[in-house]
Parts: C-alpha cells; sequence; structure tokens
C-alpha cells in the first residue's frame, strides 16, 4: 500500500463524517466540506493511474457542487 492510498482512505472517511455532520449547519460548510472526500479520492486514484486520478478529481468536483447548487436553490425557494 502506498502512502497516497493510505492517506486517501483517511480523507474519504473524514471528509464524509465532516459532511454528514458539520459544525455549522450550512449548504456552504457542507459545499467546502464536500472537497474533502473527494480530493480524498484523487489520492487513492493517484495510487493507480494519473490520468484516472485527474479525469475522477474532475468528475467527481462538478457532479457534487452541482447537485449541491441545485438543492441550496430549492431550499431558498421553499423559504
Amino acid at each position: 500500500m502506498t502512502p497516497e492510498f493510505i492517506l486517501g482512505l483517511g480523507l474519504i472517511l473524514l471528509g464524509t463524517m465532516s459532511v454528514a455532520w458539520p459544525s455549522p449547519k450550512d449548504y456552504l460548510t457542507r459545499l467546502i466540506n464536500l472537497e474533502i472526500p473527494a480530493f480524498g479520492l484523487l489520492l487513492v486514484m493517484l495510487s493507480f493511474d494519473e490520468m484516472l486520478a485527474l479525469l475522477t478529481f474532475i468528475a467527481v468536483t462538478t457532479v457534487s457542487t452541482f447537485i449541491f447548487v441545485r438543492v441550496i436553490g430549492k431550499r431558498e425557494a421553499i423559504n
């Protein structure tokens, strides 16, 4: 196991917990905390292949940001 793989798994676990239970419970904090597991996934994929890591990081970041912005927009429309 490479150090990138172990560090990536740790970031995925810590980032997932920080998204699930954020300290201030607002959407901006969750959106920022969502980048932590995405970076952990980048490190895990980096231990396999650089191109796979880059494409996975771009895809995860784009999709998760798009989904969170839509959720924030719908919640703001309700209030």
